[in-house]
């Protein structure tokens, strides 16, 4: 797949895409660097993008503050230390949460009126995000490639996404070298979310054909890896992965981060953000515990049916396969009673996602899933 034809966002793939194109980091005068507190470090991400931004003359500010599911407030705060640091750019470094908080830092800096919830009246949404660089430690979200920004809000109980025209990457810096340090088991839940968005983005209503491809490179690319244990020989890291394995990871997630950029996601998502800030399930997993019932519920569609079929010959599987095996891999068991269900779908059942696929389930469909999936 050839990631370069992406726009807006300039997408440099590789082994040591930071020092081979340092100068693409000297975006303004100084730099703010956001990221979690010490993943980022770790994998080497943040070494190679401080050497770049000395070779460029640039220099930077730190906020390592950003924990998973970002809390809006906590943004909120990143884009006044940004202020007052006299930072112009921000480079978002690490897995789905940094890169989606430093979309919501870069809107926060460069709109000083905005309170916490502004950031979701465009009306209050005066200037442009601050010009944004990001650099993906996980093979997971693709934010690298959209312009989504999902926060916490409602003191943890919610999510809601931001997204503006000026909030997509100027450049993304996607090198697989820095998920080598990653668990399996956390490797798996990012995996996950990269087949979640593929699935949920090829039945989107708003798909295209860049999306359609993007999407199904992601979906078969996740699946023979994660699935079938392709390109296995080898030595492994600590996460018991290969590199090739690891390079197709990273850049599955990357195209299905352009996929979604296109069309949004579906239903999973809502329905497993309640899961994760809940429960604590990881994002991914959440996600695929509902990707059965994804497919499921559209295949009662002669639309949804069709782009099932289409989407399960490119990926070289069948759709019982996904129907079961994918959300089996979340291994993930938790009992609710029927109240609490409830109560975890009150929170999501205005979310947009719902009418993003050829099926759009009702609110009795989401009880009856929860029912069937959590309540003993």
């Amino acid at each position: 797949m050839d990631f370069s034809t992406h726009k807006p966002v300039q997408i440099v793939i590789g082994d040591n895409s930071i020092q081979n194109n340092a100068s693409l980091l000297a975006l303004g005068k100084k730099a703010l660097i956001v990221s979690g507190r010490n993943g980022a470090d770790a994998c080497g991400a943040v070494g190679d993008i401080t050497a770049a931004l000395a070779k460029c003359g640039v220099a930077y500010a730190r906020f390592p503050k950003i924990t998973e599911n970002p809390p809006a407030p906590v943004c909120h705060e990143g884009g006044a230390y940004c202020r007052s640091e006299g930072c112009d750019f921000i480079i978002a470094v690490g897995g789905g949460s940094p890169l989606d908080a430093g979309k919501a830092i870069a809107a926060y800096a460069n709109n000083p009126h905005m309170d916490v919830m502004d950031i979701y009246d465009a009306d209050k949404m005066v200037n442009p995000c601050l010009p944004i660089i990001a650099v993906p430690t996980t093979a997971g979200t693709g934010s690298e490639a959209a312009p989504y920004s999902v926060l916490t809000i409602d003191n943890g109980l919610c999510k809601r996404t931001f997204k503006h025209a000026s909030s997509y990457p100027k450049y993304s810096f996607v090198d697989p070298k820095y998920t080598y340090t990653l668990s399996h088991d956390y490797s798996v839940s990012t995996a996950l979310d990269a087949m979640a968005h593929a699935i949920e983005s090829y039945l989107s209503p708003k798909a295209n054909a860049v999306s359609k491809e993007a999407a199904a490179f992601a979906a078969a690319e996740v699946w023979a890896v994660l699935f079938e244990n392709a390109d296995a020989e080898g030595e492994k890291d600590a996460g018991g992965f290969t590199r090739k394995q690891r390079e197709r990871l990273m850049y599955a997630a990357c195209a299905a981060g352009i996929a979604i950029s296109h069309t949004g996601t579906g239903f999973p998502h809502p329905l497993g953000y309640s899961l994760t800030l809940s429960y604590g399930i990881p994002h991914g997993k959440a996600c695929a515990l509902f990707e059965g019932d994804f497919i499921s519920y559209n295949r009662l569609s002669y639309t949804g049916s069709a782009l099932l079929d289409e989407l399960a010959e490119k990926m070289g599987c069948s759709l019982e396969d996904m129907i079961t095996r994918i959300p089996a891999k979340a291994e993930c068991h938790i009992e609710l009673t029927a109240e609490e269900a409830e109560t975890l779908i009150d929170r999501v059942a205005g979310a947009g996602n719902y009418a993003n696929s050829p099926y759009v389930i009702s609110r009795g469909e989401m009880s009856d899933i929860y029912r069937r999936l959590f309540v003993k």
